[in-house]
């Protein structure tokens, strides 16, 4: 049974992304966190790889995807970008929503690498982590305020961020570990 689809077109238009990533983000390995999520925080591959291994059903819903100005306090972290592409998902495990991921793709990288413009429901992990140039930076952690009316989620959540580099050109990808993770099973299926 597939989820409903939570989210209007009209999310299409959203001028802001639904989650501010403005926090005060620490170096994930330096900070206490949750056992439960430290693996899932500090995990250095792909996340989507990981979820995959940890639930039978699996699947990506977009909730916004456009090019917007990128916000100044994630400048420092994307030099020379004044316009990204921002895209939004929640990533569906066994039809419960684990984890909310933000992604900005400056418009220099989306011009170089075109698949990344059009992933539709694609994981964005399963194309990057599958290229041979890419980089990730450090492992940055905080909790945000993460609040979703349309799935029912208002909660404190621990989220984890890095800048990516494929073939040299820069991404950004965060990602927040919704309630539901507490659900999933702690063993790979």
């Amino acid at each position: 049974m597939m989820p409903p689809d939570l989210f209007s077109t009209e999310c299409a238009f959203v001028n802001t992304p639904f989650i501010s990533l403005d926090a005060d983000w620490q170096a994930a390995g330096s900070q206490p966190l949750p056992p439960q999520l430290a693996p899932w925080i500090l995990e250095p591959a792909s996340l989507t790889a990981r979820l995959k291994r940890h639930c039978r059903q699996f699947r990506v819903q977009v909730l916004n995807e456009q090019r917007c100005t990128l916000p100044a306090f994630l400048q420092l972290l994307l030099p020379e970008t004044h316009t990204a592409q921002l895209r939004e998902v929640i990533l569906w495990c066994n039809d419960m929503p684990c984890v909310y991921a933000q992604s900005w793709l400056p418009q220099r990288t989306i011009d170089a690498l075109r698949p990344l413009a059009d992933l539709g429901e694609r994981p964005l992990g399963d194309y990057i982590f599958q290229q041979p140039g890419l980089q990730r930076g450090i492992i940055e952690a905080t909790q945000l305020d993460i609040a979703l009316p349309q799935l029912s989620t208002a909660a404190l959540c621990y989220a984890r961020r890095s800048v990516f580099t494929l073939n040299g050109l820069p991404l950004l990808v965060a990602e927040a570990f919704l309630p539901a993770m507490a659900l999933l099973d702690e063993t790979p299926l």
